[in-house]
């Protein structure tokens, strides 16, 4: 019997491993409509779209989704609802069965029928945030339709229709990446019968094969126009770093020529164009990262589905180096050309301080210098001073003395007061100048000390 004890468990060990399963293809069966609509929205704009598919279940009185599901299919009745929730914006993918035995009838009309016919127009209409993409495919059972290529030609534009064998030869998929009157573009999916699966292996398109092979082509779009959202940014990117750019070369000629009082009016020049290049930087740096992992998406997705080239057509991944290549180089040498600039806008003011830190030193240096030499004028000034107070000293307390002579003389001194005073004199000037040079030292050998 196995033991029901198990250690400590991570927090996010369930949500981790459950993240392998999440958003899994819906098993499809051919003659179906599918819908396909991208909403760009903020972070309240996603939590929005989570309450307005709790209300459309509501009033079809459905189970409610979880607070912080991210991912929902249900079963709605007239049509099926598959809701995602991503980073940047948030997904809504209808399905409606279509009948068989009219289906190429549906589908080829003036006027074909989709899947979001069957989903309530006022909710529809209120969906949150911004549309990036609405798409229509429709799968379709290759023996259903006669003269394939000619009625798919009804529905798409023939100027730029393209069209491959996918699914190792199980299926056919046209489109013409045109936004047509409805404001939606269109997908044409013809699944392959007995004799295209006997052709191609003897395998038929399940309907879980035909739900990734749905899955990934929507995906392409989804991911091709998200890409797309840097190229807007890459733009109005190059106006700013050509400006920059010219800004930093009349900096440069500057510096090269600039004496030091020109420096703080070029290290305030330096400043600005660098706060100027590094915002820019950090407002877009996101954008072009974005685009550059939904570029890679669209390139996996299209590998996903194995394209091999249907006669006198042009597969998807021929259309998408053609018109997505110099948009997605476009990005790249936006994002290359911020990173050189913001470079050499550091090593230029690396250069500019290096230059105002070698001048300070100079500076600094003749100011010692200058220093040095008023340090000796006032040992010099010190020097004569000294000698003067050493007469000075000297003057008064031979006074002093002459006095006390004066008055010893007239108890019985036997000098004159004339001739005491003139024998101290040397006396007390020798005194006095040993005492200021020791006091000297002593003054001296503390600040050094």
């Amino acid at each position: 019997m196995a033991s029901s004890t198990h250690p400590s468990q991570h927090p996010q060990r369930t949500a981790l491993h459950n993240e392998i399963h999440a958003r899994p293809p819906e098993a499809m069966t051919a003659p179906l409509a599918i819908s396909h609509v991208l909403m760009v929205c903020d972070a309240a704009g996603r939590e929005a779209s989570r309450a307005h598919v709790a209300a459309l279940l509501r009033d079809h009185h459905l189970a409610q989704p979880d607070a912080h599901s991210t991912h929902i299919r249900m079963d709605v009745g007239p049509f099926r609802l598959r809701w995602e929730m991503h980073t940047e914006f948030v997904t809504y993918t209808f399905m409606r069965a279509l009948e068989p035995d009219a289906a190429g009838t549906q589908v080829f009309d003036r006027d074909p029928v989709t899947a979001a016919q069957a989903v309530p127009q006022d909710w529809f209409a209120a969906l949150p945030g911004q549309c990036l993409v609405s798409l229509h495919l429709w799968a379709l059972p290759a023996p259903m339709v006669q003269g394939g290529d000619a009625l798919v030609r009804q529905v798409l534009f023939e100027d730029s229709l393209v069209a491959s064998s996918v699914a190792g030869g199980h299926a056919k998929v046209y489109t013409d990446f045109a936004i047509h009157a409805d404001g939606f573009s269109r997908i044409v999916l013809l699944a392959g019968g007995a004799a295209q699966a006997e052709a191609a292996g003897g395998e038929s398109l399940s309907p879980r094969r035909l739900g990734r092979l749905v899955q990934r082509l929507l995906e392409i779009e989804t991911y091709r126009m998200a890409a797309l959202l840097g190229l807007p940014a890459a733009r109005e990117a190059a106006d700013v770093l050509a400006f920059a750019e010219r800004e930093l070369a009349s900096l440069a000629e500057a510096i090269r020529s600039a004496n030091r009082d020109d420096e703080p009016q070029l290290l305030d020049r330096l400043t600005r164009l660098a706060g100027q290049v590094e915002s820019q930087y950090a407002a877009t740096h996101s954008r072009f990262s974005a685009s550059a992992a939904y570029f890679e998406l669209v390139d996996k997705r299209i590998t996903d589905i194995g394209e091999s080239r249907l006669a006198g057509m042009q597969t998807i991944r021929e259309f998408m180096d053609r018109r997505l290549t110099p948009a997605r180089s476009t990005c790249e040498w936006a994002t290359r050309r911020q990173d050189a600039l913001s470079q050499r806008v550091s090593r230029m003011s690396n250069l500019l301080r290096t230059r105002v830190e070698i001048e300070q030193q100079q500076s600094s240096q003749a100011l010692l210098t200058t220093m040095n030499t008023r340090q000796g004028l006032q040992l010099q000034m010190q020097a004569t001073v000294e000698g003067l107070s050493v007469a000075a000293i000297t003057y008064y307390i031979v006074g002093l003395v002459s006095y006390l002579a004066k008055g010893a003389h007239a108890i019985g001194w036997p000098w004159s007061p004339e001739s005491t005073a003139a024998v101290a004199i040397p006396v007390v000037a020798g005194g006095v100048w040993w005492s200021l040079r020791r006091l000297h030292h002593k003054m001296f050998g503390k600040q050094h000390g």
